[in-house]
Order: C-alpha cells, then sequence, then structure tokens
C-alpha cells in the first residue's frame, strides 16, 4: 500500500515522463510529416527519425498500459483514462475503453486458451503468433478509424503521402513488432524449460539501459504479472527488489 507521499510522487514522475513522451512523439510527427522534404537530407534523417518514432511510439503504448493499471497517477482514476485515450489514440487509433478489458483478460488467464495476447495453436512461433495477436486487436473499427485519419491528413491537411506512410506507418507498424516481440512474445513463448509460476511469464536479464530501449522496461515481464501496479519506470528497481532469475 502506497502512502499520500508515494502516491504523489509516483504520479508527479509518471505524468511527468508522459508528457515527455508525448510532446516528443507529436512534435517530430507534426515535423517529419509536415515539414521535411524527402529530397536531399531528409533521406539521411529518414533513419534515424524512423527509429526514434518506432521507440517513441512504444513510450506511447507502455503510458496506456500503466494508465490501464492505474500506475499512471495512483489514486487519479480521471487522470489515468485521460492519458490512457490520448496516448492510444496517438500510438494507432485504438481506444482505451475497448483495449483494457482485453488486457485484464490477459492477466487472468495468462498462456490459455482464454487469454488474448497468446496463441495456443503457435506457442512458440513468432510469425503466426503476430498474426493471430494483431487481428484480436486490430478490427474493423481500427481500420475505419486508420483510414478516416489517412484521409483527413492527406485530402484536408495536405499530408505528403510518402511522408505519412514513412513517418507515421511504418513506425507504428514496427513498434507493433518491437512490442509484441519483447513484451509478449520472449516473456510468454514455450520453451524446454517450464515457467516459475502460475504468470506464466519470463523476464529478459538485458541491463537497465537496453531494456529501455527495446520496451521501456516491459521485458522485465516476470515482474509486471507479480506486482501489476509497478510503472514502467520502477520495473528495474522491483526486479532488484524481488531478485528474480530471467
Amino acid at each position: 500500500m502506497l502512502s499520500d507521499a508515494q502516491r504523489r510522487r509516483q504520479a508527479m514522475i509518471g505524468l511527468g515522463l508522459a508528457a515527455a513522451i508525448t510532446a516528443a512523439f507529436v512534435a517530430l510527427h507534426v515535423w517529419s510529416v509536415f515539414f521535411l522534404p524527402l529530397e536531399g537530407a531528409g533521406w539521411w534523417l529518414a533513419l534515424p527519425i524512423v527509429a526514434v518514432q518506432t521507440w517513441l511510439s512504444v513510450g506511447l503504448f507502455i503510458v496506456a498500459h500503466d494508465a490501464m493499471h492505474g500506475s499512471l497517477a495512483p489514486g487519479r482514476p480521471a487522470t489515468n483514462l485521460f492519458w490512457g485515450r490520448l496516448t492510444l489514440l496517438l500510438y494507432a487509433g485504438f481506444w482505451l475503453d475497448r483495449l483494457s478489458p482485453k488486457h485484464f483478460d490477459h492477466h487472468r488467464h495468462v498462456g490459455t486458451e482464454r487469454d488474448p495476447d497468446f496463441s495456443v495453436d503457435h506457442p512458440t512461433r513468432f510469425w503466426p503468433w503476430y498474426y493471430a495477436f494483431m487481428r484480436r486487436y486490430f478490427g474493423l473499427r481500427e481500420y475505419l478509424v486508420l483510414n478516416a485519419l489517412v484521409l483527413a491528413y492527406v485530402l484536408v491537411l495536405k499530408a505528403p503521402l510518402g511522408n505519412l506512410l514513412l513517418f507515421w506507418a511504418l513506425p507504428s507498424i514496427l513498434s507493433s513488432i518491437q512490442l509484441f516481440y519483447f513484451g509478449t512474445y520472449l516473456p510468454h513463448r514455450h520453451e524446454d524449460a517450464p515457467f516459475a509460476d502460475q504468470h506464466n511469464a519470463r523476464s529478459n536479464d538485458f541491463p537497465v539501459w537496453l531494456s529501455l530501449l527495446t520496451c521501456f522496461h516491459f521485458g522485465y515481464h516476470r515482474e509486471h504479472h507479480l506486482s501489476p501496479g509497478t510503472p514502467w519506470w520502477q520495473l528495474p528497481r522491483r526486479r532488484r527488489e524481488l531478485a528474480l532469475p530471467a
């Protein structure tokens, strides 16, 4: 149980990081989509921009994930709801209220046929599992929303289609693969060694800097299942406190 002071501190840090990630994503998105010419120096900048925007997209999803668990701003449900909705909409036009119940089903039924994040048919195969995962989360509504956004960008806001595909669509796709690989597939795939407990989750053994770069520490996944109220930026400390094997 957190004290009032601990709640305030966690909310202050969490909201500050959420604002920084969101502001960086929006600023880079607007500049690269609307103002960066894809000629000359623009092409030299394309690769680092895509890489950074992919990472920031992962960050948006992780902020929304903390908001689902109420760990972004403990004791402030309206604040969590606002930031969760905002970051998921920016990420890929997703709606928090639709995604959140599925995520809690994942926690309740992790690694079983009732787990929407798991593939009982392909528990060791990346691409078939990823395809099944995306089919569950990217439905007709998401397809229509994204198409409406693309049309608005191109027809109303006059965004160059090449820039839109390169600096928005591509980072969104790459970030979904990154999130799935480090935050779902590696932690929950079946291996020769059994899982340590009923959470059916493993953690990577990356150093903190690499854990941050790969998935905002979401690869410390068993720690997350053992302590879902721990925000992403505190997972390295929780890992040290629990002293769990990978």
